[in-house]
């Protein structure tokens, strides 16, 4: 009754007088139907066509799923190991999300929903400290508000029907409306049950099922916004703990590294390229052939005559560039066993790489002194959460020494053995993955004798350039590692000559 008092009668009368010749159309159009016998018919008509068009939306809502699905924000492949439980966190989160408890039209409540989605990070990043959040900078944290808002804005263009002409004042006046609205409609349905009770029992019916699914689908998109809020926040969250938000723009790998620049001009090979190229260290015990497996990749003997067995002294760069593989530096290094060996150089060169070679000989059965340089290294690279270990690939040479040492005819078929040789190299690769503790499948079998180079162009050139991928997520967070220390000082140089600048324009006190 209080919804009549606050319309004008007059026109209520005048919007009746309207609709009255559409809604006699109900009953009398019933009637006809009813006279001629084709009620019922026309009664299994719109039973077919609501039942038609409820699993039309029913599957439009799982297609709008599986497509609100596929633009989640997923994360980032080069995000170091310690960012994947980080992401695991935000997840559960994002998961647990309900719209019910954080309505979009309350600001203070997403603000708050952002707030817990950085604690999450913080806490996993920060688990000592008591207020975690209060390790972030001022800087840092408008990053992760603008970068997050920039990433939610154009998700919300692209996959929310019309939201680029909505405005929050639509929003608004719509939620406004919603409880008028929805008592004209309960006076409409009433009306209708007064005029025509079969008509309106079905369309209630039906309807009542439509409106399961059009507000199912509503709650879904409301349901994914958060989420994708969550993700947002909590993504970039993590690339500031990580460490690959950097306040400056661009890639960290777009240039040359101070060290690689200093390497590609110590290189006889004119560098074709500004980028920072893939840094593989090729490490082994001394008679191994570490020299002789970089003659072997650059195809032909072009360092002959500066890489000789038994005679590194140092380490001693030399540019590879080659068909399918980003510009490399490969570096020779000594003997992991020889009194030449600079341990603290070795452990630099091992720290920096993106790709290592270990070279191991097939005849050589004493393997424990690769094992401890190996664990050593190992051991290096889990003490640093938040850059990627190197992938390691296991080269055993002098295979051609293996047992009957006079046959060789290769290819060999490792797989399917066939004859002793191949079976003995089998028995290597094997022993040598035990001795290592690596898998199988990085161990590459190679013959790097002169005349007799095997297995380097197929087998162990496929192997690197499968791991290529790896390598360049490992070279970008060791490029990303000195932007930041290059980013810290130059912030601090400009921070300090603003500084003083402004102390300079003070007008100066007198004297007392």
């Amino acid at each position: 009754m209080t919804l009549f008092r606050r319309l004008d009668r007059l026109r209520l009368i005048a919007l009746l007088l309207w609709v009255l010749p559409v809604a006699a159309l109900l009953p009398f159009g019933a009637f006809w139907l009813w006279q001629t016998g084709m009620l019922y018919a026309w009664l299994t008509a719109m039973v077919l066509c609501s039942a038609a068009g409820y699993g039309l939306q029913h599957w439009l809502l799982r297609k709008d799923r599986r497509l609100l699905a596929d633009a989640a924000t997923a994360p980032d492949p080069y995000w170091p190991p310690k960012a994947d439980g980080a992401w695991i966190a935000v997840g559960r989160l994002a998961e647990g999300v309900k719209p019910e408890e954080w309505p979009l039209n309350d600001g203070g409540q997403l603000w708050q929903l952002g707030q817990n989605t950085l604690d999450v990070v913080a806490r996993y990043y920060h688990p000592a400290e008591e207020r975690p959040l209060l390790e972030l900078t001022v800087p840092h944290t408008l990053l992760i508000i603008e970068r997050a808002s920039r990433d939610l804005r154009a998700t919300v263009s692209h996959h929310i029907p019309l939201s680029h002409r909505l405005t929050i004042g639509d929003l608004l006046r719509a939620w406004r409306w919603k409880d008028t609205a929805k008592r004209l409609v309960n006076v409409y349905r009433a009306g209708r049950f007064v005029i025509n009770p079969m008509d309106a029992l079905l369309s209630e019916a039906w309807g009542h099922l439509r409106g399961q699914a059009y507000g199912q689908a509503w709650t879904e998109t409301q349901r994914w916004l958060l989420r994708e809020y969550v993700r947002k926040v909590g993504y970039y969250a993590i690339e500031l703990y990580s460490g690959r938000l950097t306040l400056a723009d661009g890639e960290p790998d777009a240039g040359l590294t101070p060290a690689s620049r200093r390497d590609v001009a110590n290189t006889a090979e004119q560098a074709c390229g500004t980028g920072e190229p893939l840094r593989i260290v090729v490490i082994g015990r001394a008679n191994a052939g570490k020299s002789s497996l970089i003659n072997a990749l650059f195809g032909q003997l072009i360092a002959a005559t500066d890489v000789l067995p038994e005679t590194t002294a140092g380490l001693q760069p030399y540019r590879l560039e080659r068909e399918g593989l980003t510009a490399a530096l490969v570096f020779d290094t000594p003997g992991c066993d020889t009194d030449r060996l600079n341990e603290k150089m070795l452990r630099k060169a091992a720290l920096e790489a993106d790709l290592i070679l270990w070279v191991c000989a097939a005849h050589r059965p004493d393997r424990q002194l690769d094992r401890l340089r190996l664990d050593r290294l190992r051991s290096e690279f889990a003490a640093r959460p938040d850059r990627r270990p190197p992938p390691v690939l296991v080269a055993v040479s002098h295979i051609d020494q293996l047992r009957p040492q006079r046959e060789w005819q290769p290819p060999y078929d490792l797989l399917n053995l066939q004859g002793a040789k191949a079976t003995h190299i089998r028995a290597a690769m094997e022993a040598v993955a035990g001795d290592l503790a690596v898998p199988v499948a990085g161990v590459i079998p190679v013959c790097l004798a002169e005349n007799r180079v095997y297995n380097v162009d197929d087998a162990l050139w496929t192997a690197m350039l499968d791991r290529q991928n790896e390598a360049g997520k490992v070279r970008f967070l060791r490029c990303l590692e000195q932007r930041k220390r290059v980013e810290n000082w130059t912030l601090l140089r400009q921070q300090m000559v603003n500084a003083g600048r402004l102390l300079l324009k003070q007008p100066e006190r007198p004297l007392d």
